[in-house]
Parts: C-alpha cells; structure tokens; sequence
C-alpha cells in the first residue's frame, strides 16, 4: 500500500515534533497534514522541516468541524492531540476528560465516517495501581487509573474498541510509557526529562516521597516513533491494544544515571495526589511478537538531553 496522506493531530508536540521528521524516510510521498491549535505555542517543532517532506499545517482545534475537510482521502489518522500532565490534571478534570476523551471520540468519528485507519496513543499510566508484571490482557476491574489524565485515556480507549466493534473502525492503540529523549517540541513534565531540567539548572530533583524504589515503564521517544512507523508499515489493524515500553525501571535507576554526569544533584522528597500506586512493571511481549525490536537506552537518553542543557547551569 502506498501511503499518500497521513493526517496528525497534536503534531508539534514532544512525540509530534519528532515523528513528523520521520516520516518522509519511511513515506516519502505521503502529504503530512499537521494539525495542532498551538496551545503549548511550539512554533519552533515546524522549524527546518526536511526538505523532503511536504508538508501541510493548520492551526485548528480538533473540536473545529472546519478540519473534517483535512480528512478527505486520508490514509492513516495518528492521534497524539491530548493534555498529558497527570499530576496538572487533577486541577483540571473537566477540561482533560473533554480533550482527551471527548475530542478522541470526535477524531474516532470521523475517521469512522471517511474509513480512515486510527492509530491511537494511550498511556501504561491506566494500569494505575496493579502490583507486579501486568500487560493487555487485564480486565477493566484491575485497571485502576490514578489520574485524570489516565482516567480520560482509558475512557478514549474503550470508545475506540466500541466503534471498532459497532461502526468497523480500523485501529491500534499504543499504550506508551513514560517517553524520555529530546525532540524539537519537548516537554519537561514527565519523569526523567523533569527531572534533568531541575538537575541542569541546580534545582533538587523532586521526588515523590513513595516513588523512590517503585518500578514504573518508561518510553525511549525513537522506540515510540519507530512503533508508529511499524504500525503503518506493517499495516498493522488488528483492532487491538500493544503496550510500548522500553524499559520498566526506579527513579533511584533515573537519579543514578543523572548523578554520574551531575554529581552535586540533590532530592527533595514532596507529596502528591496520586502517589498511592504500587510498584508495577508492564510487559512488551506482545508487540514484540509482532517483530517490532527495542533500540531505546535509559543512559542514552539521558545524556542527550544533558547535553541539550549544558550551557544553562545555575549557580
């Protein structure tokens, strides 16, 4: 199948910003129709595009019915339009169930309507208080989601599954781990890329008071990428859920590689909302099955984005 359109939502975001750079290697005809309301005002994602992409960007919300347009003759959707902060979105669950489950449901719809293929990025975050290795196969009682953010996610996933069942939705939806490494549009909320800002800029690396020695999975952001273009070059629709991680490890794990390149980094132990989930390891085997290879390092990642920052030590 020769891929001629691929419509993305979110698409300057942390993962955005980098797979639409990805693209033109494996797709090299395909139109990018980039969708993204520019709430997080990432400008700089669009900056020095590969020239041999082609390109298309539309400053829309995804609640905009003008974008219906921008689906006409599309080959593939990738949904990575969302607000992602968990631990922000307890102040705020109006607004995340809104974007992220209700406006899934817009984007499900449409593609529903115009038999497009729906990749959709979800979260290991909605495993929330299962103990030990869990993986896809856990019942709807064992998914025990912390958050708001986890909850509209796990929400978006069962509408999904219920229009593939209902109205012949085409889909894969990839539960990532928590993505670290650099991209043009990175964020610094998550995990390991908080904590190397506050690293690099002389800040305490705070730490949840339970979160220390807890096992939680974890997303190097080219394993993320190279997952999307599997799906796609595999014409993966098996209308089923693959878990996406890298590497199931501690934030002490973090803090140690961080420690080697910043020796004089300091904890500072805080509390938090959701700091009641258990230590959990969540698998990757079924993806692998599929023959998709991990490449991702935790180490890697790290120094990469040390070096990003390097210049901006404070005192």
């Amino acid at each position: 199948m020769i891929i001629k359109k691929i419509i993305i939502t979110g698409a300057l975001g942390h993962i955005g910003s980098k797979l639409i750079r990805t693209i033109p290697k494996y797709f090299p005809k395909a139109e990018c129709i980039l969708i993204d309301n520019l709430s997080s005002q990432r400008y700089c994602s669009l900056f020095n595009l590969p020239e041999n992409g082609i390109y298309y960007f539309y400053e829309r919300d995804i609640f905009d019915p003008s974008i219906e347009q921008l689906f006409l003759n599309g080959d593939i959707v990738i949904h990575l339009a969302a607000i992602t902060d968990a631990d922000a979105s307890i102040s705020k669950p109006d607004e995340v169930n809104k974007v992220n489950y209700i406006g899934t449901e817009i984007i499900a719809s449409l593609c529903v309507k115009h038999n497009i293929p729906l990749i959709f990025i979800s979260t290991t975050s909605v495993y929330g208080t299962q103990d030990g290795l869990v993986d896809e196969d856990c019942s709807d009682i064992e998914l025990q989601p912390q958050s708001p953010y986890a909850e509209s996610k796990l929400l978006a996933e069962k509408i999904i599954i219920k229009m593939g069942n209902t109205k012949g939705l085409k889909f894969v939806i990839l539960r990532f781990g928590t993505i670290f490494g650099t991209s043009r549009g990175m964020r610094f909320h998550t995990a390991v890329n908080k904590f190397i800002w506050q690293a690099c800029t002389g800040i305490p690396l705070s730490v949840w008071r339970l979160a220390l020695y807890q096992k939680r999975p974890y997303l190097d952001l080219n394993d993320a990428i190279n997952a999307i273009i599997f799906v796609i070059s595999n014409n993966l629709w098996k209308n089923t859920i693959y878990n996406i991680v890298t590497i199931n490890t501690t934030v002490n794990d973090i803090i140690t590689h961080i420690k080697h390149y910043i020796p004089d980094t300091n904890i500072e132990f805080v509390d938090t909302k959701i700091m009641n989930q258990l230590s959990y390891e969540v698998d990757n085997k079924k993806f692998i099955k599929e023959g998709f290879k991990y490449k991702g390092k935790l180490e890697n990642g790290i120094i990469k984005s040390i070096i990003l920052l390097k210049r901006i030590r404070s005192m």
